[in-house]
């Protein structure tokens, strides 16, 4: 990629790192869409052993671009976003993607694509380290920050989406542990 268009892609990359999602970190500040990445990035890497069938850097390349549409309509929770909403972003980040270097354009409509269909065990593991990043961030913090329809969602949310996995229904069992010991059931 050519310097200047890189200096301009890494500066609207650069807007998530004042997106605030729903979330709070453990010292109550709200979390970035770049945090929520990052963590998820850290997760597909420390997981990579679990899935040796599975091309790891893929859902690597998944976490890190997973939320870019969100540059251009901030972070809006699942619980929140409509199918209105899920359509906008897609087509304000198709359009910027759209201005990308062709091999860099190439390879993110197609991990887009790829994604937003969830058949390869890649996409699924993404999109499951998707939903469990947003649960162990809600176990970090402070019980004070959730509001009332997270402590049914924290103890339900992202089952459907680890069930092709032994390890990931294991590790969404442990967070839910977690969950039930945060709010005294």
């Amino acid at each position: 990629m050519n310097p200047r268009k890189l200096l301009e892609a890494v500066s609207v990359a650069e807007r998530l790192k004042d997106a605030t999602r729903h979330c709070y970190t453990r010292n109550g500040r709200h979390e970035s869409v770049a945090e929520h990445s990052w963590m998820m990035t850290l997760i597909a890497f420390f997981i990579k052993d679990e899935f040796p069938d599975a091309d790891m850097d893929k859902v690597i390349r998944m976490c890190i671009i997973h939320d870019l549409g969100e540059a251009f309509t901030g972070d809006i929770p699942t619980f929140e976003k409509t199918n209105a909403n899920e359509k906008t972003e897609e087509t304000l980040l198709s359009d910027w993607v759209s201005t990308l270097p062709e091999n860099q354009r190439v390879e993110m409509y197609s991990l887009y694509d790829e994604m937003k269909k969830r058949e390869t065990i890649e996409a699924k593991i993404y999109k499951a380290i998707d939903s469990l990043e947003a649960l162990i961030q809600h176990n970090i913090s402070d019980l004070s920050t959730w509001i009332d329809r997270e402590y049914e969602l924290n103890k339900t949310y992202a089952d459907d989406k680890v069930e092709f996995s032994d390890y990931l229904k294991e590790l969404r069992e442990e967070i839910r542990k977690d969950t039930l010991e945060k709010i005294g059931e």
